[in-house]
C-alpha cells in the first residue's frame, strides 16, 4: 500500500517515522534528527539509561583509587619487597570473596538480611527466626524463648535497654478489646514489640500509645529493618 493512503493511529496529517522516512511529509528523515526523536522517547520513558555526565563522577573515582593502588604497590614494592604487596594482594582478593559470599541468599539471610518478596514467603515461626537474627545484626543478645509454635515470641536483651520481648500479629487478626495487639500486655519490665507484615489500624495505635511499653512495626517498617536499618531508628525504644 502506498505510504499515502497507509492508515495509522497517529491522526491525519502527523508524520510517523518507518524505515527512515516520514510519513505525511514525502522526504527522508536525516540519520542525526531521527537518532535524537529515538534517544528523546527512550528518555521520556526512562529506558535510555544514564547519561555520560552522570556516570563520570564514579569513574573517575574508580580510575582515582586504581592509580592510588597501583602507585601504592610500586612503592611498596621498592621500599619493603615483593612479600608486602603480595600479601595486600592476597588480602583484597580475601575480602572481595568474603563480601560475593555474604552477598549470596542464603549467607545473607543469617546475617539478618531479607528482601521484600522473602519476607512474604514465611510462615511464623519463619519470621520469628529472621526477626532474631535481625536482632543480633543490629547487636541484641537473644535470650532463650519458650516454644510456642502457634504464637511464637522472640525475647533480646542490649546492654541497659529494657529487655525487648517481640510478639508476631497474623494478618487477618482482630485486635482483642483489652489485650495487647498480638496477645501481650505492656506490663512489667519489658517493652512489647508487635510485628505485622500488614498496616495497623488506627485503634490498635491509639491502644499503644495508651499501653505505653507496647510499640508496633508494621509491614513498611518491617521490610526497612529486613534491608538494614537499624530498629532504634525505625521505633522508639525508650
Amino acid at each position: 500500500m502506498p505510504p499515502s493512503t497507509c492508515p495509522h493511529a497517529q491522526g491525519e496529517g502527523e508524520p510517523t517515522l518507518v524505515a527512515g522516512t516520514v510519513r505525511g511529509r514525502g522526504r527522508r528523515e536525516p540519520r542525526r534528527e531521527r537518532r535524537r526523536r529515538v534517544v528523546g522517547l527512550l528518555r521520556a520513558q526512562g529506558r535510555y539509561g544514564p547519561e555520560f555526565r552522570e556516570v563520570l563522577p564514579a569513574l573517575a573515582g574508580c580510575a582515582l583509587v586504581f592509580c592510588l593502588a597501583v602507585a601504592g604497590t610500586a612503592t611498596a614494592w621498592r621500599s619493603l619487597g615483593p612479600g608486602v604487596p603480595l600479601v595486600g594482594l592476597g588480602c583484597l582478593v580475601l575480602g572481595i570473596a568474603a563480601a560475593v559470599r555474604r552477598r549470596r541468599p542464603l549467607a545473607r539471610r543469617r546475617h539478618g538480611y531479607y528482601t521484600a518478596e522473602e519476607l512474604s514467603g514465611l510462615d511464623t515461626p519463619g519470621l520469628a527466626l529472621a526477626v532474631a537474627r535481625m536482632l543480633r545484626r543490629d547487636g541484641w543478645r537473644v535470650l532463650p524463648a519458650p516454644e510456642e509454635p502457634v504464637r511464637p515470641r522472640v525475647r533480646a536483651r542490649r546492654g541497659r535497654d529494657l529487655p525487648l520481648e517481640v510478639v508476631f500479629r497474623p494478618v487477618a487478626e482482630p485486635l482483642p478489646d483489652e489485650d495487647a495487639p498480638g496477645g501481650t500486655g505492656g506490663t512489667g519490665r519489658a517493652l512489647h514489640l508487635v510485628v505485622h507484615r500488614g498496616a495497623f489500624s488506627p485503634r490498635d495505635v491509639q491502644w499503644a500509645r495508651r499501653d505505653g511499653g507496647t510499640r508496633l512495626l508494621d509491614g513498611a517498617l518491617l521490610h526497612r529493618w529486613a534491608l538494614g536499618t537499624p530498629l532504634h531508628r525505625l521505633v522508639d525504644l525508650s
